[in-house]
């Protein structure tokens, strides 16, 4: 029984209230994170009850406050009921991720998309993660894939510190985070290091400004993983483009090797990947 169900049965709600509650929310570790409309805040703590009573596993429930901000892309909670903590260890692919839910960017709704990706990977690679953040993607690859060697890079010195906890808590020995921003730290890097067999970069927002330093950290042949947002009837059209015109100013040509739709943010607008193999 989902939620919606559980709330109607017991007569929790007016139909018209049931209406107005999308129902669905994300459970990352022992939190449960709502959206609950301005209309049901008076039934948020009835809500968040049901949810507590219908999984074993949740000690928390939040609710999301305002949207994701800043250039940290981070998201404030209120915590409705349940245990007052907003730190958590969430479990997927063979990896545990400790985490705060407001202090670090983490979408639980990736997690397909990371053992996706993992599983491309062959033996010997050495990757590159962009915005790796409390660590999540260098975790699963070490996990999941005969990766030789991962680099994360995250500007968020909080999302860095659970980071390196969490190389320590899944006892992986080939994953070295650096904390800083790409721009910065991928140019250090590439001075004593070889170009990268395989890229990623999870920041949908605003990653094509990226790019360009991503391209400079690759090598012939080399595949990279470019997120980004667009409307329904521009995928992946608007997100070829861009790689397209990052592409002609690199003087490099690509090719287009998968086109992936990772979920929906908004109505009519997705998270996308697009994977891609550079030739020098």
């Amino acid at each position: 029984m989902n939620l919606k169900q559980a709330l109607a049965e017991k007569k929790k709600l007016t139909k018209k209230q049931l209406d107005l509650f999308k129902g669905s929310y994300d459970i990352v570790g022992t939190i449960a994170i709502l959206e609950i409309p301005q209309e049901l805040v008076k039934k948020e703590k009835l809500i968040a009850e049901t949810v507590l009573a219908q999984h074993k596993q949740v000690k928390t429930v939040v609710k999301k406050v305002g949207i994701h901000h800043g250039e940290l892309r981070l998201q404030k909670v209120k915590i409705l009921a349940g245990e007052k903590t907003k730190e958590t260890t969430h479990t997927e692919s063979k990896t545990r991720l400790k985490l705060h839910i407001e202090k670090v960017y983490f979408s639980v709704r990736l997690s397909t998309e990371r053992l996706r990706i993992a599983q491309q990977i062959k033996p010997g690679e050495r990757i590159l993660v962009m915005f790796s953040g409390c660590a999540p993607y260098p975790c699963v690859f070490a996990k999941n894939s005969p990766a030789k060697e991962i680099y994360g890079i995250e500007l968020n010195e909080e999302g860095h510190r659970y980071g390196l906890e969490n190389i320590k808590l899944n006892k992986i020995k080939n994953v070295k985070l650096l904390q800083g921003d790409v721009r910065t730290v991928v140019p250090k890097l590439m001075k004593t290091e070889q170009p990268f067999d395989r890229v990623v970069m999870p920041l949908p927002r605003d990653a094509s400004d990226f790019l360009d330093t991503a391209l400079s950290s690759v090598k012939n042949q080399g595949i990279i993983h470019f997120y980004d947002f667009v409307q329904e009837g521009e995928f992946p059209k608007a997100s070829i483009a861009k790689i397209e015109t990052a592409c002609k100013k690199a003087r490099c040509s690509f090719n287009v090797l998968n086109t992936v739709k990772c979920g929906s943010y908004a109505p009519r607008r997705f998270r996308v990947c697009i994977d891609f193999e550079i030739v020098w």
